[in-house]
């Protein structure tokens, strides 16, 4: 039994990671959209669960849009509403007798997992094989909790729960929240009853403690979280809270009703849990205001506290002086830069010294660039919403650009450079001391041309955005020397130079691209001047 548990978890692993990396910023995208008011947010939340399988996943999803203030605390409490009902759906749909489709779906995703070209394809046969694997472990937990009806330790188990119901729904609860997973522990429940092993009489509280615990995860991992992202999870738990307070006293009353739509046990089971959270969602989707309010008791905002990653310099109120924002968006993005400049200088002492910690500080660091990115982003898309200027248009424009460079001049150095770097700490490696002086030497000529991109940024002068342009040909020059040096290494049979040869080419790369999203600065103030050509490439001679 425990080897079907946990192959049902893992198989709703999969699902979750197949659908996500196929779909997650659609996802995203949809329920971003859906969240004006509060019907609306519940049924893209009910939809959205469906698809992932996890109330926790939107639950997490929904706080990070919340802690942004992308939505409302209200309208994300109606998402959780609709949640708890997407989750009842998927597990209406795996108690049904279509366990004959596991190795259909299985063998369908192997074939798309390994046959498919395209990362789509790869992941909808993870997903594919998720659900087959879900299918099979289900099968498995109704076989193997057969034996349990002969054993009378479990009897006398089975018995002394039914007889304390609110110690069946701790007991059940806790599994939930050990599980990470509502949806599994309700299919196990359902298994057992099947089976015979679990009376019907301790199924219903148990459904109760798989409902109350689910609410556990978001609630631990948003610990950490703004107290507007936590209020999502601490709503959610008082919806079930409530939820089962009410429905304890009549619960064996509510088990009779439920049963007269349904003999059979199992699907008994199900539809308590169904019509249990969309009692819930149809008493509180009208009660969210107070809701709120209540969250807002328990977790008020507390006071700010230093964070590089928070925004020091957007003034919410210079917004409607389109002047003095953009002058606002301009020294924050100076902070990018600054940021930028100290993530590059950790990361050439990582190459060198295989410092894993250094490597996990410049991780750190990027997520803060990241952060200052969709800030200064969302402030200068509110800015553009006033009438602005023919000067300040292109000021605002030249400022997303060079911030944009920004963050991916940071996405480069996180995910290309520290993974190169990774790998050579795992491995061991060294580079040989002419190879390393190359880098340093191109790493050194990045820093300072950045340095340079901010100066022509701040200035706009055309003097040094044209020495910036220039520095990118001369860079240009000295990449390729490097890479030819390399290679005459490689011929001279240099240990070190064999070793770490494909590491020290792909570092070359990502240097030339940071710097050709550094030398972009030039191009917006060259270009006004009137001083780019039209294209690099040289006229036919009959067009000329």
């Amino acid at each position: 039994m425990l080897g079907a548990i946990a192959l049902l978890l893992w198989g709703m692993r999969m699902v979750r990671t197949g659908v996500t990396r196929a779909y997650g910023s659609s996802l995203r995208t949809v329920l971003g959209r859906h969240l004006d008011n509060r019907f609306t947010a519940f049924f893209s939340g009910l939809g959205i669960t469906a698809v992932l399988q996890s109330s926790t996943a939107t639950c997490l999803m929904t706080a990070s849009f919340a802690s942004r203030g992308l939505v409302a605390t209200t309208a994300a409490l109606a998402v959780m509403l609709g949640a708890d009902v997407g989750t009842t759906l998927v597990a209406q749909v795996f108690t049904l007798d279509i366990s004959w489709l596991s190795p259909v779906f299985i063998v369908a995703g192997l074939i798309a997992f390994h046959g498919g070209r395209r990362k789509r394809i790869k992941d909808l046969g993870r997903l594919g094989i998720g659900l087959g694997l879900m299918l099979l472990a289900l099968k498995l937990l109704v076989g193997g909790s057969e034996p349990i009806r002969e054993s009378e330790t479990v009897l006398v188990v089975v018995t002394s729960l039914a007889e304390e119901p609110v110690l069946a729904i701790l007991v059940a609860a806790l599994l939930t929240w050990l599980a990470h997973s509502s949806l599994a522990v309700v299919l196990l429940i359902c298994s057992m009853v099947g089976a015979g092993a679990v009376p019907l009489a301790l199924a219903l509280p148990l459904v109760l403690g798989a409902n109350l615990g689910g609410t556990m995860p978001p609630v631990t991992a948003t610990l950490a979280s703004a107290p507007v992202a936590r209020r999502v999870a601490l709503g959610n738990v008082i919806f079930k809270l409530a939820g089962c307070i009410a429905i304890l006293p009549v619960l064996q009353v509510a088990g009779g009703w439920i049963a007269v739509l349904d003999s059979d046990p199992v699907r008994q089971v199900v539809n308590f849990h169904t019509a249990f959270n969309v009692a819930l969602a149809l008493v509180f989707i009208l009660l969210t205001d107070l809701v709120t309010r209540l969250t807002e008791r328990f977790l008020p905002d507390r006071a700010a506290v230093e964070d590089e990653a928070t925004p020091r310099y957007l003034d919410p109120a210079a917004r409607a002086e389109p002047a003095i924002a953009l002058a606002c968006a301009a020294r924050e993005t100076l902070r990018m830069a600054d940021t930028l400049d100290v993530m590059l200088g950790q990361s050439i002492e990582v190459l060198k010294d295989n410092d894993r910690d250094r490597l996990d500080r410049v991780s750190e660091m990027d997520d803060t660039v990241d952060s200052l990115y969709e800030a200064i982003k969302l402030y200068l898309t509110d800015v553009s919403r006033e009438p602005l200027e023919e000067e300040e248009s292109r000021r605002c424009s030249d400022i997303m650009a060079f911030m944009t460079n920004l963050e991916h001049i940071g996405d480069i150095v996180d995910k290309n450079l520290m993974e190169l770097a990774a790998k050579k700490i795992k491995y061991q490696l060294q580079f040989s001391g002419e190879g390393l002086a190359e880098i340093e030497t191109l790493h050194g000529r990045v820093r300072d041309n950045l340095q340079l991109a901010t100066s022509v940024f701040v200035s706009g002068d055309q003097r040094l955005a044209r020495k910036l342009l220039q520095e990118k040909d001369h860079f240009r020059d000295l990449e390729r020397g490097a890479a030819e040096s390399h290679h005459e290494r490689l011929k001279d049979g240099v240990r070190e130079t064999i070793e770490t040869s494909s590491l020290h080419l792909d570092i070359l790369r990502d240097l030339k691209r940071i710097n050709s999203h550094i030398t972009s600065a030039a191009y917006p103030i060259l270009e006004e001047a009137g001083e780019l050509r039209p294209s690099r490439l040289r006229m036919p001679e009959s067009e000329a």
